[in-house]
Formats: C-alpha cells, sequence, structure tokens
C-alpha cells in the first residue's frame, strides 16, 4: 500500500458525515471514494463484513482512499448518532432491512441496490422474492436525477436506478414525455464491473475476452423498471430487453429501436432531445453515436437520437455503469438531499 495522507481532502466544515455500507463491492468502494474526494462530505466509515480489516486502497490501489473496513453494528448509538447520511451498497434482499434500521435512527438513506426502485409490490416480488423491509416499501424516492430532482430536493431516502434504466430511459425520455413511444426493444452492453466482485467463470478473464455473450434473454428484471419509468413518463410502452456482457471492465451502451405513436422527423427528433437536456449537468446530447472510452469515470451519459427510413427512433444512452449507472448517481442523490449543489464531487 502506498503511504497516502489519512486526513480527508475537506473544504471546511463538512455538510454530512457519511457511512458507505458495503465498501468492498464495486459499486461501494467507488462511493467511498467519491466521497473521499468530496469537498463537503467526511467519509467517517466504510464497511464489509468479509473484508473488515482491509483497507480500501488494498482492495482497489487506484482509488487512493487509505479508510480501513470494518463491520457494520446496526445496534450501536453511539455510531449511528455520528452518522447523518448512508449510501448503502448492498445486493437486493439485505440492502432493505439495513436501509430500515438506519432510517430508524434518522440517518437519510442513499440505496444502491433495487429494493426500493419498483412501485408495486407484486411485480417486485415477482423478479425479487420476499421484500426485507414491506412497511418503508413505496416510501422512497426514484432517483434519476433529470425526472425527479425537485422530489430528491430533502429526500430521506432514495433508490438509485438500475444501470440499464439510467441509459435506457435517459435515452428515450424525450420522446417518452410527448407520448411518442409506442413499442421498445432494447440492445445493451455492459462491461463484467456489472456483474459485481463474482468468481462465475462467465466472467473470468478467459471467456471474456474476445467475446461478448446476451443473457437473461427471457426477462431481465430491470425491464419492468424501464416500463415503469417510461409510463411515468408518459408512454405506456411495451418493451423488450436484452443485455450482454462486452470485454470491458466498466462502461454500457443502450441502443433502443423505437416504434412512434405519429411520425417524427429526424431534425425534429434532435431538436427535442437539445432542448429537454439544455440544461443538465451531466447528460450531453451528441452529433453522431456515442463511444465509451469518451465518459470513463465521469458521471456523464451521452445520447444521441435518429431516425430510420421505417420511421423508428434509434436512440442510444452510454454511461459509465458503476459511476452514472449506480454510484455517481447516487452522491448526485445525496448532494440533492443535503442541500447542495448536485455536481459537488463529481465530473
Amino acid at each position: 500500500m502506498l503511504d497516502l495522507d489519512p486526513r480527508q481532502p475537506l473544504r471546511g466544515e463538512p455538510a454530512a458525515r457519511v457511512l458507505v455500507a458495503g465498501a468492498n463491492g464495486f459499486t461501494g468502494a467507488l462511493a467511498a471514494k467519491i466521497v473521499w474526494d468530496h469537498p463537503r462530505l467526511e467519509l467517517v466509515a466504510a464497511t464489509s463484513r468479509s473484508d473488515a480489516g482491509s483497507r480500501i486502497d488494498q482492495l482497489y490501489p487506484r482509488y487512493r482512499v487509505p479508510v480501513e473496513l470494518t463491520e457494520l453494528h446496526l445496534d450501536d448509538a453511539d455510531f449511528l448518532g455520528g452518522i447523518d447520511a448512508a449510501i448503502v451498497a448492498y445486493p437486493h434482499g439485505a440492502a432493505a432491512p439495513t436501509d430500515a434500521a438506519l432510517r430508524a435512527a434518522g440517518i437519510k438513506v442513499v440505496d444502491l441496490s433495487a429494493d426500493f426502485r419498483l412501485r408495486d409490490m407484486e411485480t417486485y416480488e415477482r423478479w425479487y422474492g420476499t421484500h426485507g423491509a414491506p412497511d418503508l416499501f413505496g416510501t422512497g424516492v426514484y432517483g434519476l436525477t433529470e425526472m425527479y430532482r425537485e422530489e430528491l430536493r430533502g429526500a430521506d431516502l432514495v433508490a438509485t436506478p438500475g444501470c440499464y434504466p439510467t441509459a435506457t430511459v435517459l435515452a428515450l425520455a424525450p420522446l417518452a414525455e410527448e407520448g411518442l413511444v409506442a413499442d421498445v426493444s432494447v440492445a445493451a452492453f455492459q462491461g463484467t464491473s456489472g456483474y459485481g466482485r463474482s468468481t462465475d467463470d462467465t466472467v473470468h478473464f478467459s471467456s471474456m475476452t474476445e467475446n461478448a455473450f446476451p443473457y437473461k434473454t427471457e426477462g431481465h428484471r430491470h425491464r419492468p423498471e424501464i416500463e415503469q419509468e417510461l409510463a411515468a413518463l408518459g408512454s405506456e410502452a411495451t418493451v423488450s430487453f436484452v443485455p450482454a456482457l462486452v470485454p470491458l471492465d466498466q462502461g454500457e451502451l443502450a441502443t433502443c429501436f423505437a416504434e412512434l405513436t405519429e411520425p417524427v422527423g429526424k431534425d425534429a427528433a434532435k431538436a427535442l432531445y437539445r432542448e429537454r437536456y439544455a440544461s443538465e449537468p451531466f447528460v450531453r446530447v451528441l452529433d453522431g453515436p456515442p463511444n465509451l472510452r469518451a465518459l470513463r469515470d465521469t458521471n456523464e451519459c451521452h445520447v444521441y437520437v435518429t431516425i430510420d427510413e421505417h420511421g423508428r427512433a434509434l436512440a442510444f444512452g452510454a454511461i459509465d455503469n458503476i459511476w452514472k449507472g449506480a454510484s455517481g448517481q447516487g452522491v448526485q442523490n445525496l448532494n440533492l438531499m443535503l442541500g447542495l449543489d448536485e455536481t459537488e464531487g463529481l465530473k
């Protein structure tokens, strides 16, 4: 390990004392990195059961966060009393009861799991099983910042969207808001970090190099989340969704083929997107298709739209799946929850 300065580079008094739970995984470690570098957020604890005793810069040297991982003790009132906000980077199912305990202690929570993204309990149970905190279900704000910014200001519990819904919904939102999306097919490609710190042979280097493969072809659990948000925007569209892993560590591209409710010209579609996203700090509307290298390690989403010769809209959304698709968007939301500028600590 490098001999790093153990003092966090804060700018004055912190706006909040922050816990990152599950800071040994890809999204949790990145969340800890962003909070550590944030000028207004103090990283007071980073927790992990399996890697307790290790430092984050030991597990992820490039993040340069000299913080030792500890176990999370939710029954320690003194510990919880020193925390204002938490980012919970647990898998679905495990996150909900932790969120509930933190909320009971008056702590604001940004959840990176799927436990509070869906609004219908029956749909949640179909895709994820029994919910770990049913009394809290339905109380969180869906954290797609560009769609729910006002609801996020001052929120106490935020459900950070899945990476695939983030890229897909931002790619389609300007059309959906006008009620123009009738039917959608999505082909989405993601780097292997989206699989988490898995020992699964399907993401082993020898399996992934010079390779790509689709998975969950009959139904991926992010599909109902995409349909939910398109409906909330004004388009009750049916969605076919097929994800695929590609030999990258980070990055995601959603290619959306949308049948439209009425004809839209190419220039009109482009103008619609530019107007919708003109004031969004992290959405860039491009003149041509996006590439993933251009936005790696940023909180940006790059979108491009065109109309093909059959009158279908082709809409593209590209993100770094663990930044805008998880931890970066989580901190963007946390900034709003705390009354800070949503861009603080992000790039």
